[in-house]
């Protein structure tokens, strides 16, 4: 809008407040701008960590892979069945001490959780047979998780080999968390108790999303 000017050349009071105006309201999107990465921060989920990482946020964060998951029973079964629910994709191996002790947490974790809401995945990385797993398995006590092999490194690779599989190992164990829309949010490496409180409250936090 042009400016009413007076016979002087210059402007009115009321253009003068109507700029005043325009300057004010310009002021206040560009603080709404500035404060929009603080609001943002302000929504991370909870602190998770182990004794040698923290739980590390994916950025930009990507919808998971459209893989198949293929369970130690033989039953092969779609990542994306999962959909509608927070997912841990949690993989491990028989030569890691940390998942010897992470494995029965896992399975803890798998009972108290209601399962309409949380999916886990234990996703195994040896290449050993699966006689040899299921043993492994049994002398930890480790008998309802749900237990899935990747002997060939299809879905998972250590994160140095350009190999194509959609999740790097950067340790062992690592668990990669996945929310109810499907997206890959972040992982952590090194054992967790999923039933500390911290644990508790950061699962909490996707799955009340």
């Amino acid at each position: 809008m042009r400016a009413t000017m007076t016979i002087s050349g210059f402007p009115t009071m009321s253009d003068k407040i109507m700029y005043l105006s325009r300057r004010l309201v310009l002021f206040g999107l560009v603080q709404g701008f500035a404060a929009a990465p603080a609001h943002a921060e302000l929504d991370a989920p909870p602190m998770l960590q182990t004794n040698s990482s923290q739980f590390i946020e994916m950025r930009p964060r990507a919808m998971a892979p459209q893989v198949v998951l293929h369970r130690i029973d033989g039953k092969s079964i779609p990542l994306a069945a999962s959909r509608g629910k927070v997912v841990l994709l949690s993989f491990w191996a028989t030569w890691c001490p940390p998942c010897r002790r992470e494995l029965p947490a896992l399975e803890r974790a798998q009972k108290a959780f209601d399962s309409t809401k949380l999916a886990i995945a234990a996703v195994s990385v040896d290449t050993a047979d699966k006689a040899t797993i299921e043993g492994f398995l049994n002398r930890l006590g480790v008998k309802h998780l749900h237990v899935f092999l990747d002997p060939g490194g299809r879905i998972a690779e250590r994160a140095n080999r350009e190999t194509g599989a959609p999740f790097p190992l950067y340790g062992m164990p690592i668990t990669y968390v996945i929310d109810r829309s499907g997206t890959v949010v972040g992982y952590i490496t090194g054992e967790v108790d999923w039933l500390s409180p911290e644990a508790t409250a950061f699962l909490n936090y996707f799955i009340d999303g």
